[in-house]
């Protein structure tokens, strides 16, 4: 955080936040610009800069019609910034730019070097947290980079053993288990152990998060939380038992609660999160409840990272039609939770 004098001599606290412009051939330029140049009220509470490219940005630029400033700084100190005028750290330049909507290697290349080079100035402090715009999982495959997401990215970056996805959705919090693995992979996953240390860092982060006393829900894997075994066995056999052994170690849990009411149930109060054990069981939920203001918190790692919860959305790449609001309430929320 630094002490910013804004144009009207006025002295305010600032978080600084790195933005990354994820998969150049997607949607994430345009909506990097219109949220740093459509709402002002990003700038009562952040100072944003973007990780990036200025070629990638003019050419955004351009597209939407948009004359705005761009200031290059590396110092990373403090620089100016506003609706018309963005702060960009100059990381790798392409020789070429991707064709908007086109799954291309070179995207893929580029998406991940202005995400190291944020996760290099977080890790040393220079920043307060790092918003990351969607990336392409082809792009990435494509490019020959060993990662199938976000998460496993930083992780690597920064070397956090086991980071965890949070999403927020007003006041429903969701944890996941398991992330991006095939739905018929998730019982070979599921073991007592895991899950009890996986309670725990639901825990530990919520309290990071300012709740002094958090209640997390763990959510049923089978219909009906499995009926007793007629509907399967993981409950009795795994959940069940280590939710037991968590509440022994002094964890305030409960489950497993069946997954069509846990999610109502904590949106309306009853816990402070729930632990979803499948990527789908809780981004259904989330982005039913409110799919533009979702948004994904990265926890476990030495720095706070939120990104969109939302693709690359190549359909609509360079038509000027996507929305920037999930990018707007990532950018609020990591002034809101970084630490």
């Amino acid at each position: 955080m630094v002490i910013w004098q804004n144009d009207k001599n006025m002295k305010r606290n600032l978080k600084k936040i790195g933005i990354t412009l994820g998969d150049p051939a997607g949607i994430g330029p345009e909506i990097v610009l219109k949220a740093l140049s459509g709402h002002p009220e990003i700038y009562e509470n952040t100072l944003p800069v973007v990780f990036g490219s200025r070629a990638v940005l003019d050419a955004a630029m351009r597209n939407l019609g948009l004359q705005l400033e761009i200031k290059e700084t590396t110092r990373l100190d403090e620089w100016p910034a506003g609706p018309q005028r963005i702060a960009l750290f100059p990381a790798t330049e392409p020789d070429t730019l991707p064709r908007p909507g086109k799954i291309d290697p070179l995207a893929g290349r580029l998406a991940f070097s202005w995400i190291e080079a944020a996760a290099a100035a977080a890790n040393l402090k220079k920043i307060d947290a790092v918003v990351t715009a969607p990336i392409n999982k082809g792009a990435l495959k494509q490019a020959g980079l060993p990662f199938r997401d976000h998460t496993e990215m930083f992780g690597r970056l920064s070397n956090s053993a086991a980071p965890m996805t949070l999403f927020v959705t007003g006041e429903l919090r969701i944890f996941f288990y398991t992330r991006h693995i095939a739905f018929k992979d998730i019982t070979a996953h599921l073991d007592k152990k895991t899950l009890v240390q996986t309670i725990n860092r639901c825990l530990s982060h919520l309290r990071r998060l300012g709740f002094g006393q958090p209640r997390l829900a763990v959510a049923a894997l089978n219909p009906h939380g499995g009926e007793g075994g007629l509907m399967g066995r993981e409950e009795i056999d795994i959940i069940e038992p280590a939710i037991g052994q968590a509440k022994v170690q002094g964890a305030e849990v409960s489950g497993p609660i069946p997954a069509d009411s846990v999610f109502h149930l904590a949106k309306e109060g009853a816990y402070d999160a729930v632990l979803s054990l499948y990527h789908d069981q809780g981004h259904i939920a989330a982005k039913t409840l409110d799919f533009h203001r979702t948004v994904s918190l990265t926890m476990g790692l030495p720095f706070l990272r939120t990104s969109v919860d939302h693709g690359t959305a190549m359909d609509i790449a360079g038509k000027n039609v996507a929305d920037e609001t999930n990018m707007v309430q990532a950018i609020l929320a990591a002034a809101k939770y970084s630490w």
